[in-house]
């Protein structure tokens, strides 16, 4: 576009300058661009540009000509043209400068914001200021990997040498010793540099193993000062490891019988006997934490390893809160006894391996995180103090770990021996084919070197001897074969060998990623965390789903029911079991009383008849035997009978409080296989305090001191007593006497019974015993010889031959029920003579003295139930509360116990259901932290 002005004016410094001319203006959007004539002074032609600005700071250029030309002026066609075709390349040119000047401009702005949002965004780091090397030992770090680079760089150019001078030799036709001479040359400086890459590498380790413990250290201190300055305490975050670990123990304990697949990853460490398994795995821990014997089986159990990383090398048992500082031989020592007691006491039943896993955590600074299980060493031929089965359940118990889809397999082969002999390898080519998930582990080689053929070694450590696959080959040295030895020393001693071996250096062969303990638990590690990075979501989903059949099959079972598990049941029982021991202190004084009674005379009512009342009817002074026989038994057996028959009396309550108790509405039946076992366990333990003899002795004595009825309450009470007594004696004997002479008449007939001989022995020797008490009412309690001889002879006489000692046997209960039938028929005459016995006393013409003795007996009873009953209340009750609240803990603590006397499908299937949703829980909290690290 072009615009004409006229009669444009400029004053200059020096006059004032009339320009009288014709501006042409070029406007495009934001870009001018203006044509002006020449300034002249008065009557002046010609024409120049100008520069101008206007007030936005955008510049505009003019090209002034003279006034008179202005006036009638006009641009040629070929003028013209040329004009337009400058003002389109200006155009373009100022186009394009303010397009990228512009862009800059606004990309420098968001490019600076974006910066700044991101600055803000990043954590605290000022703390790796400290932690980091400065100054000197940045640039010393600096200089080892241009060393580093350098010398590798130099090793390629004498490779390349190597290759052109073997080429020139066979261009140019130079002789094979020549061609030799320079090829061996060229080798050894090969050689010599893979040793100097070797140092360089090592020197690089050890300094880079520097800086890291420094910069642990620093971190270490850094976070216990940021800990000391928060005043609130927080809960202890897990790391991954723990986490993970916690899962593993929860699938242990509930897959205890394999019913369910447990595939979530692990490092599972498998060789041959004394392959060097458990030394792999104290080298990855930097301890020596296992106990060792020489040659013979150490390993009986899997040993679950959780390797963590922590400021302090300790270790600790998944079930103990002892820390065994690992810095210190004593506790090393502790730790290598305590690992090889639980292996021993893991083996029962003549068993030599055992499948109870033994699981402890251990920390310490630059540990790599996993979890490793360290299996029994596979063995060919089984010595005579192993059980038969031990080869067979060593390869069951390797093949179950290994078979796991996403288990990491250490596979473990001694160096020392024949690759022919080895017998882990075609176990691991079995569960692992394909070797993606194997790693293959060479040690001693140290000792390889000097037995073994170095191509052979090469073989094995590239994977073409063995026909198993391997994701990885590596070759450590553990040890020198000194039990002594610290790991330090180990470590020093195998970067050592493998600084100067020429084993791995040989023919331009170098493999520093293979060797060593430390890249060999670099490698592993990653692995792991890369199968269980792959893996948890699997494992996780089929627990839920796992989880949902069981909450359903609960509700349709047991829908209105919460479900409890063991722990949970046991405490309620065991609040149950205790309620009902404080309901002993509630039971009444007379119920007391009339128990302790009953029990106490059913335990000396036998003692009373056989050697006190009996023998005192033979005698001639009754009261005189009496008083004898009773004290005698006072100052002996009475009390220790009295106490026994107190602690029965107190278990019949008790047991009988709890058989109430399930006759209650709200009676769960789930509990009394525990309750009962609880009970007697507590009964068992259970004894009367020994203090307690000595009181009732004291007491016994003065009550049987007292031979007078006080009145005739008392004494109609003792008549009772001796009647009911002497019944029940009645009643026995008869049962005595009817198992002895057979059923009578009337049962013979009724039931079809017949006599046996013996009974028919029996009834004839009781026919001439029964003429002899008929004769002789007040007969003695034995028979005299004449007596004997004479039913003897009466019975030969009815062809029926016995001897003595026959006789005798039947005489006892034939005279004891003619004696309890006389002492009742006495009871009786004296029930109504107690006024005569206050006035002739001993003197009196009806003989009372069996009365008398059962008063005596009666007042025995009578105070030491009184007794007893007040140690019940206020000593045994509370001790016995004490002995089944101690069964009770022991029973708590024993998940076997818990397990036997706490089942039923209810139980079962709470106790499943409780330990899936803790271990979906425990994952999902796993997944949760993992995919935070991610």
């Amino acid at each position: 576009m072009l615009r004409i002005y006229q009669n444009t004016y400029r004053r200059t410094a020096r006059k004032a300058v009339v320009y009288s001319a014709t501006k042409v203006v070029c406007c495009n959007h934001s870009t001018l661009c203006n044509i002006t004539s020449n300034p002249r002074r008065t009557g002046g032609a010609g024409g120049h540009w100008e520069q101008h600005s206007n007030g936005n700071n955008r510049g505009h250029e003019e090209f002034l000509l003279g006034g008179n030309q202005a006036r009638g002026w006009t641009i040629p066609p070929n003028s013209r043209g040329y004009g337009m075709l400058v003002v389109r390349v200006l155009k373009g040119a100022l186009k394009l400068r303010y397009l990228v000047l512009g862009g800059a401009i606004g990309g420098g702005v968001s490019l600076s914001k974006k910066y700044e949002d991101w600055k803000e965004g990043l954590p605290d780091l000022k703390w790796l200021e400290d932690a980091l090397p400065q100054g000197e030992r940045w640039s010393q770090f600096s200089r080892n990997l241009i060393e580093v680079g350098s010398v590798v760089k130099n090793a390629i150019d004498i490779a390349k040498e190597d290759i052109k001078a073997k080429t020139t030799v066979a261009a140019l036709g130079i002789s094979v010793d020549e061609s030799r001479k320079k090829y061996d040359k060229l080798q050894s400086q090969v050689e010599t540099l893979q040793t100097e890459i070797m140092n360089v590498q090592i020197k690089y380790q050890k300094e880079l193993e520097k800086m890291e413990k420094e910069n642990r250290e620093l971190r270490q201190q850094y976070l216990i000062l940021k800990t000391n300055k928060k005043t609130t305490a927080k809960r202890i975050k897990k790391s991954l490891i723990d986490m993970y670990s916690e899962v593993l123990d929860e699938l242990s304990g509930y897959d205890t019988g394999y019913t369910m697949a447990d595939h979530l990853p692990r490092v599972v460490v498998v060789g041959d006997q004394s392959s060097g398994k458990t030394s792999v795995l104290e080298s990855i821990a930097k301890a020596r934490i296992f106990p060792r014997g020489s040659g013979e089986m150490m390993t009986r159990a899997p040993v679950k390893v959780t390797l963590a990383e922590g400021p302090y090398h300790v270790a600790q048992f998944r079930d103990s809160d002892r820390e065994y500082d690992l810095t210190k031989e004593s506790d090393l020592a502790d730790l290598r006894r305590e690992v090889e007691f639980r292996m021993r006491a893991s083996v029962r039943g003549g068993k030599t391996v055992s499948n109870e896993v033994i699981a402890m955590t251990v920390k310490g600074p630059g540990l790599q995180r996993m979890v490793l299980v360290d299996l029994p060493g596979i063995i060919s031929t089984m010595t005579v103090d192993m059980a038969s089965d031990t080869k067979d359940s060593i390869h069951q118990m390797t093949k179950h770990y290994m078979s796991n889809p996403n288990a990491i397999i250490l596979c473990i082969q001694d160096g020392s021996v024949d690759a022919e002999r080895s017998n882990v390898t075609d176990l691991v080519m079995q569960c692992d084919p394909l070797g993606r998930r194997t790693i293959f582990v060479l040690t001693k080689v140290d000792l390889a070197e000097e037995l073994a053929d170095p191509d052979r070694i090469r073989k094995i450590l590239s994977g073409k001897l063995f026909p198993m696959k391997a994701l990885g080959y590596y070759a450590v040295v553990t040890g020198r074969g000194r039990k002594d030895d610290s790991i330090d020393a180990i470590r020093q001693y195998e970067e050592d060998f493998f600084k100067n071996s020429k084993l791995f250096h040989r023919r331009g062969v170098i493999m520093p990623h293979q060797v060593t303990s430390r890249n060999l638990s670099l490698a592993v590690s990653d692995r792991f965390w890369k199968m269980v990075r792959e893996t948890i979501e699997q494992q996780a989903d089929a627990f839920k789903a796992t989880r949902f059949n069981l909450e359903t099959e609960w509700k349709n079972n047991f829908p209105r029911l919460r479900e409890s598990g063991r722990d949970e049941l046991f405490d309620k029982a065991k609040g149950e079991i205790l309620d009902e021991v404080v309901t002993l202190s509630q039971i009444s004084a007379k119920k007391w009383d009339d128990a302790l009674t009953l029990k106490l005379w059913e335990k000396l009512s036998n003692y009373v008849f056989e050697n006190v009342y009996l023998p005192a009817a033979q005698s001639d002074s009754f009261n005189t035997m009496v008083d004898i026989k009773l004290r005698q038994w006072a100052e002996q057996a009475l009390p220790a009978k009295s106490v026994e028959a107190g602690w029965e009396a107190l278990q019949q309550e008790f047991i009988s409080l709890m058989e109430r108790a399930k006759k209650g509405h709200d009676h769960d039946g789930v509990f009394d296989q525990l309750k009962a076992a609880v009970v007697d366990e507590a009964i068992r333990r259970h004894s009367w305090e020994d203090k307690a003899i000595d009181m009732l002795r004291v007491i016994q004595l003065n009550t049987l001191e007292d031979r007078f009825v006080h009145d005739k309450a008392e004494w109609d009470q003792a008549v009772k007593f001796l009647e009911n007594s002497v019944t029940t004696k009645l009643v026995q004997t008869d049962e005595t006497l009817a198992q002895m002479f057979g059923p009578g008449p009337w049962t013979r007939f009724a039931y079809w019974k017949s006599l046996t001989q013996d009974q028919q022995k029996r009834r004839s020797v009781k026919g001439e015993l029964d003429k002899i008490l008929k004769n002789d009412v007040k007969h003695l309690p034995t028979l005299s010889y004449d007596e004997l001889t004479t039913v003897r002879k009466n019975l030969q006489r009815d062809n029926v031959d016995v001897d003595t000692d026959y006789i005798r046997q039947t005489w006892f209960p034939v005279y004891r029920k003619h004696f309890l039938q006389q002492a009742l028929h006495r009871a009786k005459d004296c029930r109504k003579a107690y006024y005569l016995y206050t006035q002739q006393g001993a003197e009196c013409e009806i003989s009372c003295s069996d009365v008398v003795l059962f008063w005596r007996i009666q007042q025995v009873i009578k105070v030491t139930g009184n007794a007893l009953r007040q140690q019940v209340i206020n000593r045994e009750a509370r001790r016995l509360d004490k002995e089944i609240k101690a069964v009770l803990d022991e029973f708590s603590d024993d998940e076997e116990k818990k397990a036997h006397l706490l089942t039923g499908k209810r139980v079962q299937l709470a106790e499943e259901l409780i330990k899936v949703r803790q271990i979906q829980e425990k994952l999902e909290e796993f997944i949760n932290s993992l995919n935070q690290e991610k």
